[in-house]
């Protein structure tokens, strides 16, 4: 009966160490459910990111329009009237007319 149980420790040590990481490959904290988590939250980051370079993109491009030298008129007057008509609270900005 020794003889047994003797020669069943080695297979049930290795049947345990299979399940033990084998469990731990699927449902672990990096185990194949992390990984599509992860692959889930990545994509929408970088959907995020995506919008975030478009967003500088267009913010350089209206910085490079008030640059020293090349200044383009029409964006210092929208930059001249969102500054203006943000006034304190009962204030009342009236546009003029153009020179």
């Amino acid at each position: 009966m020794t003889r047994f149980f003797a020669a069943l420790v080695i297979p049930a040590i290795s049947a345990a160490a299979v399940v033990y990481f084998g469990y731990y490959m699927i449902w672990g904290a990096r185990g194949l459910v992390a990984l599509s988590d992860t692959q889930a939250r990545l994509e929408v980051r970088q959907e995020q990111l995506a919008a975030l370079k478009s967003e500088r993109v267009r913010l350089q491009h209206r910085i490079a329009l008030l640059k020293k030298g090349s200044v383009d008129p029409d964006m210092v007057e929208e930059v001249a009237r969102s500054q203006l008509l943000e006034g304190a609270p009962g204030q009342v900005a009236v546009p003029r007319a153009a020179h």
